[in-house]
């Protein structure tokens, strides 16, 4: 009889690697509503906010694709502790600035790209790491706690962030994120260096003396040649194209087309959070039901029926309805396809297969965001969100006609990657 894995909460190193990513969560979504914030109080313009978020992405588009070759060459509990104390530092002095009267919108600039350089590194190395960590049948739900802990962060962020920016100032309230920052570090000095090391061993040196750009090469191949890897990556960089649109302008549609009170909005997004929650405890019975290819595709019908609903919507109720029906399917296919990614990757490539799904699927939402703006003369808002919800339908064509569909269990690393015959016995 085949043994039972244990639960992950007796695995300490995946328990404290979820502490540090659950905790480092909650001070990012503060930050996400104290940054702009701090930014209102030197008079900055929309315009100038909204660069804001912009440059915390540009370090995606600048080094997304060699910052998996570097995580690979390295260990990875290091990469994670330095870029956690490296944010702490940047953060800090926001308020440090603000007490001594310096704060200016060129520092917060710098802070914002030192964040997001020290996010893309950690997201890169954290997922990285994670299969070393937990046996093959527990990923499913490994990812799936990681995402539990992204939503149950996002509802809680915002709120917590709004008390400490009325009752602190924002800059003061960035404080928070900075001992999250530090507590993450502990956290991830809990986890042992041993259980690491074997992870960043490279079992086929092939590629240890070619260059960077070879590297990157090799990487990008691999994604875009893989009979699995490819669809998952079209479907998510275009999903993620048209999110990010929903994303940008969610808050104006509810405010100047559907009238709704910033009390309404708070609690309709709240309620989007909440399918993100149920996304991911439903995310590991779908896959042992469906199988991880009919679960991944569904997912994304799921969030595509959502975003359809948030142009149709008519007041508070269907707004809410629409953004809960999004975030399930999103942390639903979030999870699977993480895992999925993570099974069918060799050890020596995982870095810069994360790198490769972070550049695509995250330098496409200052794209989205920019687009959807743009559009909004032409379309109005309604017929914008209208446009993002068909795209995230032809989203669905890549996966839906690949051997992704046929997946009743998760590949190994060992099977067939590129276009050719599955051999016997595959679940493709």
């Amino acid at each position: 009889m085949r043994r039972r894995p244990e639960s992950l909460w007796r695995n300490g190193a995946f328990r404290n690697l979820w502490l540090a990513h659950s905790v480092s969560l909650v001070g990012t979504h503060v930050t996400m509503l104290a940054f702009p914030m701090a930014a209102l109080l030197l008079h900055a313009s929309a315009l100038e906010v909204s660069l804001l978020a912009a440059v915390e992405f540009l370090p995606v588009l600048l080094l997304g694709l060699p910052a998996g070759a570097w995580v690979e060459r390295l260990p990875l509990r290091p990469v994670l502790i330095i870029t956690d104390l490296v944010r702490a530092a940047a953060l800090v002095t926001v308020p440090v600035a603000y007490a001594l009267d310096l704060l200016t919108m060129p520092l917060l600039y710098v802070v914002a790209f030192a964040i997001g350089l020290g996010t893309l590194f950690f997201d890169v190395a954290q997922l990285s790491l994670l299969p070393g960590l937990v046996e093959e049948e527990q990923l499913t739900s490994g990812n799936a706690k990681l995402e539990t802990s992204r939503s149950v962060a996002q509802l809680a962020g915002p709120a917590v962030g709004g008390v400490l920016v009325q009752a602190l100032t924002a800059p003061v309230a960035l404080a928070m994120d900075v001992l999250s920052y530090l507590a993450s570090a502990v956290f991830l000095l809990r986890v042992p260096a041993t259980t690491t090391e074997a992870i960043v061993e490279n079992p086929e040196p092939a590629t240890k003396n070619e260059g960077l750009r070879a590297e990157i090469g090799e990487g990008l191949r691999f994604v875009f040649g893989h009979r699995l890897l490819r669809p998952i990556v079209l479907c998510a960089g275009a999903a993620e194209l048209a999110f990010a649109a929903v994303l940008a302008l969610q808050v104006v549609y509810a405010v100047n087309v559907l009238h709704l009170s910033a009390g309404v909005v708070g609690a309709a997004l709240a309620i989007g959070n909440a399918g993100g929650l149920l996304g991911a405890m439903l995310s590991t019975p779908a896959v042992e039901r469906f199988g991880p290819g009919r679960a991944l595709i569904g997912s994304v019908a799921v969030f595509a029926a959502g975003a359809l609903m948030i142009p149709m919507a008519g007041g508070a109720v269907g707004f809410g309805a629409g953004l809960f029906v999004v975030y399930l399917g999103v942390v639903l296919f979030n999870v699977v396809q993480t895992t999925l990614c993570q099974m069918a990757t060799p050890a020596r490539l995982l870095g810069r297969m994360n790198a490769t799904l972070r550049f695509i699927t995250w330098g496409t939402v200052p794209l989205g965001a920019a687009l959807g703006g743009l559009l909004v003369a032409p379309l109005g808002l309604r017929g914008v969100l209208w446009l993002a919800g068909a795209i995230t339908v032809v989203s669905i064509v890549p996966p839906l006609f690949s051997p992704v569909r046929a997946l009743m269990s998760y590949p190994s690393a060992n099977e067939p990657a590129a276009d050719e015959p599955v051999r016997a016995g595959s679940p493709a």
